[in-house]
């Protein structure tokens, strides 16, 4: 039942609330029967003679309502204000039960989500591999990847569009402006910004080295910042979680570019994604937008080859390394730093005092995620492409059975694909931070630098 009654009426530099046009919401209304099979529940719309509000609580919407319910004679109203007879009552009581029935129900969820998720996309993309008998069978044995690369063509899609969320507005051409803002002795460096939408832009920092010959072309590792950093802050002032990784690859002979991400400023970006959530799109959406900017440009750039662009992110930067390159091919390999996590748990468990349940980053949820992607699935969209994980022992954004528990799954797929050279993780003795060592092998190795004969 729709009661058609007087809203407040607001008016706000912002914006102005008012009491929709009758005709607006009659039109809105007559949809419901054209969504939903004939008899499928009853509908009333109730208004005033032509169209006027009423209400709200007018005498035909409360009598339809109450025969719903199968009391067909309403009583009349007493004068007498009703009063509570009950001799004890604890709403606190049963508020608690209430929130505890609805707490067991959510957890109970995050413990099958697992099998869930191995229903919804690995067994559904190579049933073979949820067969155990098949797959004693199997022994040293492989399967050819291109089933599985065409299978997750859709889940890659489905992702972006159902989970991370996609607008389809057209981006505008980049329109690069540039200026110099480092001369160091091995490399140049140059800050960029690039159109996206009309109001929304790229931009980062991007280092060539010296020693660039003509018509030479080098591959690019786009290195990412965390949370509340800028680009520069994996180029300079040896910042303890970034120790300047991007310019210790510019100096090993790499382009690098530093892009900047939309989170920064705390409260203010979750705001973008909690207003972005109600139109079916994430933080990133826009990311991602500017991230196939930043490809497209690089791309342009005759000392680029354009198949050799890595991606490299710590912490948030981490979040987005299986975000975003899952989704865009134009990365040809992906390094997670400090974030690769049994995410499910991660964010919503309550058996677990560093989930997201206890702290500031309440915009972490995505719909659905947990019964279709957890990071060994976002991982899976990388195949057949180089994937790694960096983890420090001491980084308590996760534990290690946790980033092992999701890795192997990650490790055992690409192993029964004949991929399993091309993943690896690396732990180290340390926290939340860019070790540098096995990801800088792996970054010379699966981009063929310096190229070898």
């Amino acid at each position: 039942m729709v009661e058609y009654s007087q809203a407040p009426e607001i008016t706000n530099p912002r914006g102005d609330l008012k009491t929709p046009g009758f005709q607006s919401v009659r039109t809105e209304f007559d949809r419901i029967a054209t969504l939903t099979a004939r008899g499928f529940q009853p509908a009333l719309l109730v208004s005033g003679r032509g169209g006027t509000p009423v209400g709200p609580g007018s005498p035909e919407a409360v009598e339809w309502f109450a025969r719903q319910f199968g009391v067909e004679r309403m009583k009349p109203l007493s004068g007498r204000i009703p009063s509570d007879r009950r001799k004890s009552f604890n709403p606190d009581g049963r508020q608690e039960r209430q929130v505890k029935a609805l707490e067991r129900c959510v957890q109970s969820l995050i413990r099958a989500s697992e099998s869930a998720r191995q229903q919804f996309f690995l067994y559904k993309v190579m049933p073979e591999l949820a067969d155990e008998t098949w797959s004693m069978q199997l022994r040293h044995k492989t399967f050819p990847p291109d089933r599985f690369i065409e299978g997750a063509k859709w889940y890659r899609r489905y992702f972006r569009e159902e989970v991370l969320g996609v607008f389809d507005e057209p981006a505008l051409g980049p329109n690069p402006r540039t200026r110099r803002i480092y001369d160091n002795p091995g490399w140049a460096g140059y800050e960029v910004v690039l159109d996206v939408w009309p109001e929304v832009f790229a931009w980062g920092i991007l280092l060539l080295p010296k020693d660039l010959k003509p018509g030479e072309r080098r591959p690019v590792v786009v290195c990412q910042h965390g949370r509340n950093s800028v680009p520069r802050d994996v180029i300079e002032g040896d910042v303890p979680y970034y120790h300047n990784f991007a310019a210790r690859l510019a100096d090993q002979g790499f382009i690098t570019f530093a892009p900047h991400n939309l989170y920064r400023g705390e409260d203010r970006y979750r705001w973008l994604c909690r207003k972005a959530n109600g139109v079916k799109a994430t933080l990133f959406s826009f990311i991602a937008a500017q991230h196939e900017q930043i490809l497209r440009w690089l791309a342009t750039l005759p000392m680029v080859d354009s198949s050799r662009i890595a991606f490299y992110g710590l912490s948030y930067g981490g979040e987005t390394a299986v975000r975003v390159p899952t989704v865009l091919e134009g990365y040809a390999l992906s390094i997670c730093s400090g974030d690769f996590n049994t995410w499910t748990e991660k964010v919503a468990a309550t058996d677990q005092r560093f989930s997201f349940m206890y702290t500031i980053e309440w915009e972490m949820p995505y719909w659905n995620m947990g019964s279709t992607f957890d990071y060994a699935e976002m991982a899976y969209l990388m195949v057949p492409r180089p994937f790694m994980v960096e983890r420090g022992h001491n980084d308590r954004v996760g534990r290690d059975q946790w980033v092992a528990h999701q890795y192997a799954k990650v490790r055992w797929l690409y192993a029964q694909l004949g991929l399993d050279g091309k993943t690896e993780i690396e732990f180290f003795n340390g926290g939340h931070t860019i070790n540098g060592a096995g990801t800088f092998r792996f970054l010379h190795q699966h981009l063929n630098w310096p190229p070898r004969d």
